[in-house]
């Protein structure tokens, strides 16, 4: 069935050719989107549906999430408030309440997580494993996350396990474990950082997963300058996240490539850390995305509204950057062309804010602005 979302004031396509239309409307067929224009050559459709002069977008394409998970670290960041410093090991806390978690309880979190995004107008979600580090449970995180997000992504090298010896467990997860999971993912991704897995421990599970057939992401740089966003670079990694700390060699190497430099600024506000300097990254010309990070301990939200508020207001960039980096610059971080656009051919994903422009997703920032949403043509609220 055929819907026509007419009445448009401000539509955002992301499509250089459409640009970003008034007065304008959006045709809806099954999962794709048949049409966008002015409202006045719009054709009929089954169903008509006026949004009253308020803007559509994308929806948003969350494009770095850890939601396969358990437990919760409220104290954690209680001590963060404090003053005490953020550091890669709190992640083992989550790892014992997610082992111990049944299935159902799994997925239960992991859906209520989901629903809470796509109500705030997120219709593309990624999400990892990375709290289970065992075989079994890496593989049971992994099937999981595939039954609910659109993207899943192998992070079995996320921390290495409390007693264990840092070398025999990179051939773990570049073995036995990556064997487990590589059915019910797309992509493997590795901590690179102090604490967690240094340069030549990265490049191996990159490697290897890149063997396998599986694309790849980087955490990178998030807590001081380091290998990662070189490493991402030159294994033609789709996106490296976090990009907090870049040296001026990061930049240029993001900026003359195909990977993505994902920020992430819920995370670091929640772990007091300088934001990432994204507005350098756009004046060199690197791609950004921007994603939520949304995990129980550096940063617990699934608001992408959020995010594009804190890029505009704190780090310089536009509110129509943002806005792409949200949802267009999330695809390609996934290196999906089918999300992030409202054009022809497009997924039906349709974000309706209660407010005439993007422009009041900063202007009043923390108030509820999600109207209505499709996903996939079906309407979810």
């Amino acid at each position: 069935m055929a819907v026509l979302i007419t009445g448009i004031g401000e539509l955002t396509t992301n499509d250089p050719e459409l640009g970003k239309l008034r007065d304008a409307a959006l045709v809806l067929d099954g999962e794709t989107v048949a049409w966008a224009g002015p409202a006045g050559r719009a054709p009929d459709a089954d169903e008509r549906v006026d949004v009253e002069g308020r803007a559509v977008l994308p929806g948003w394409v969350d494009s770095h999430t850890h939601l396969v998970f358990a437990g919760d670290r409220t104290a954690e960041f209680e001590a963060r408030m404090a003053g005490q410093a953020y550091a890669a090991g709190g992640i083992a806390v989550t790892v014992d309440a997610t082992r111990a978690a049944s299935d159902e309880q799994l997925v239960e979190n992991l859906r209520r997580h989901v629903e809470e995004a796509a109500a705030q107008g997120t219709t593309c979600l990624e999400t990892k494993t990375g709290y289970g580090l065992t075989v079994a449970d890496e593989a049971r995180s992994a099937r999981i996350a595939g039954e609910v997000a659109d993207e899943v992504t192998f992070l079995g090298a996320h921390l290495v396990p409390p007693g264990a010896d840092a070398e025999s467990y990179v051939d773990l997860v570049c073995g036995e474990m990556l064997d487990a999971v590589a059915p019910h993912v797309r992509w493997a991704d590795v901590f690179c950082e102090t604490g967690a897995f240094d340069e030549a421990q990265s490049a191996r599970v990159l490697k290897a997963a890149a063997e396998r057939g599986l694309g790849l992401r980087v955490h990178g740089n998030q807590l001081g300058e380091g290998p990662g966003v070189r490493l991402a670079v030159e294994l033609d990694a789709a996106s490296v996240d976090h990009c907090t700390y870049l040296s001026d060699a990061d930049v240029e190497a993001l900026a003359s490539s195909n990977t993505v430099a994902t920020v992430l600024p819920a995370c670091d506000l929640s772990t007091r850390q300088a934001l990432a300097p994204a507005r350098r990254l756009l004046d060199a010309g690197a791609t950004v995305a921007l994603a939520s990070n949304a995990n129980p301990g550096s940063s617990y939200t699934t608001s992408m509204a959020f995010c594009v508020t804190t890029a505009v207001l704190q780090m310089r960039m536009t509110v129509d950057e943002a806005v792409w980096s949200a949802t267009a610059g999330g695809a390609r971080a996934l290196r999906r062309e089918d999300v992030g656009y409202l054009r022809p051919g497009a997924r039906a994903d349709v974000h309706v804010l209660d407010a005439p422009s993007t422009t009041h997703l900063a202007y009043r920032p923390g108030v509820p602005l999600t109207h209505a949403v499709w996903r996939k043509g079906a309407r979810l609220r």
